[in-house]
């Protein structure tokens, strides 16, 4: 069975969604092939920190009215160093600039809907997703439903399947470069029905191991702590980790700690990954199958977001005006707010976390660091501008 469209879009993360429901706005047509359940995609627990122009992206897709009653704009950081808060004034360092934190799983469920609403297509659990001839001007893309061998042609196929999906391992060995950093620690996190010890999230470096106070709501908190690399969910019960995170806090966060059964917990390794150019003829990478980011920064969600707005830039321009100009610039454009948010993340991971490697001196330097920092408003602004997002 075949079947056309104008743009193929691998994978129903919010990169794919948020791309399709541009690219629906502005009446092109596009199919979203996702290799795993709705339900799958919706139980994953992921990032809720938005930058601004993020949040304003998907405003601009007509996904921002429940986001905007139940996200929570926030206007400052803390950061604990060493059992002292410092509080990071990102609004008044930006000249008014603020974060929403609004988990994206939610984000993910309303991009969905609005999909369903529209009648746009997405397959799930799309088997065997294989593309072809992306060199060429006829892009074809195989792929088994319910059993069933189906074949898609398009115009463009745009990869947003994440690190591990099809897209980027398709194009040749000799075509692509890739640049990786793998960090020496995980993240332990806990996500439990408590109330958060803050109103702003704080970071917390302390001899014991990085940590991160975190929230979805008034009443659901997010919390993580820096571990080896080689533990398991399992090797932390829930009054391991409850202990452990107390003692990595500062006495009045540890005080306001309000334990609790977690709800969701996982280890997630950290590292730092490009690969480039972002396109190869017709196929486009975006989000994860491109690029990933140690999460201490929250980047990405939101670089994925930056990513579709210039992909979905090119795209409607193409089908407008005939110009491609904007697709033959993606990948340039895209690399390079990439690379600052790249270098961002790993700085601000460098400066929070225990290195088993570093040493005396290290651990020497990244205090020093960290006192500059809190006592720099140029300092200060620097990290500012970098956490409320680059300008897309």
């Amino acid at each position: 069975m075949t079947q056309r469209t104008q743009v193929a879009i691998i994978g129903s993360g919010p990169a794919g969604l948020l791309l399709g429901q541009l690219l629906h706005k502005a009446g092109i047509d596009a199919v979203i092939l996702e290799r795993r359940s709705r339900e799958y995609v919706l139980g994953r627990v992921r990032a809720g920190v938005l930058e601004q122009g993020t949040a304003d992206l998907i405003d601009e897709a007509g996904c921002g009215q429940r986001m905007r009653r139940e996200g929570m704009v926030h206007r400052g950081i803390d950061i604990s160093v060493r059992g002292t808060r410092h509080r990071i004034d990102l609004h008044g360092l930006t000249g008014g600039k603020s974060v929403m934190v609004y988990g994206q799983t939610e984000v993910t469920r309303d991009l969905m809907d609005a999909r369903v609403a529209a009648g746009a297509p997405t397959v799930y659990e799309a088997e065997e997703v294989t593309i072809d001839d992306f060199e060429d001007a006829t892009p074809r893309i195989r792929y088994l439903e319910n059993g069933a061998e189906r074949l898609l042609a398009c115009d463009f196929i745009a990869g947003c399947d994440g690190f591990h999906g099809v897209c980027r391992p398709s194009v040749p060995e000799s075509a692509i470069s890739l640049y990786e950093r793998v960090y020496p620690f995980g993240w332990l996190g806990v996500l439990a029905d408590v109330p958060p010890v803050s109103e702003e999230l704080i970071y917390a470096n302390h001899e014991r191991g990085f940590a991160l106070c975190s929230m979805r709501s008034p009443t659901r908190s997010r919390y993580y702590i820096q571990c080896n690399a080689s533990e398991r969910p399992e090797d932390w019960p829930d009054s391991k980790f409850w202990n452990e995170l107390q003692r990595r806090l500062d006495p009045q966060a540890a005080a306001r700690l309000v334990s609790g059964p977690a709800i969701e917990k996982s280890i997630a390794p950290l590292r730092s990954f490009v690969a480039e150019p972002m396109q190869f003829g017709r196929l486009f990478l975006a989000g994860d199958a491109a690029h990933i980011v140690p999460p201490t920064g929250a980047k990405g969600l939101n670089l994925a977001a930056s990513d579709v707005h210039y992909l979905a830039e090119g795209l409607i321009d193409h089908y407008r005006s005939g110009s491609d100009s904007g697709l033959n610039a993606y990948s340039s454009r895209a690399l390079c707010r990439i690379w600052k948010a790249e270098r961002f993340s790993w700085w601000f991971t460098s400066i929070l976390h225990l290195f088993p490697d570093s040493g005396p001196f290290g651990q020497k330097i990244q205090l020093a660091e960290l006192e500059y920092l809190v006592g720099s408003r140029a300092a200060m602004t620097s990290l500012a501008e970098n956490y409320v997002g680059l300008p897309f």
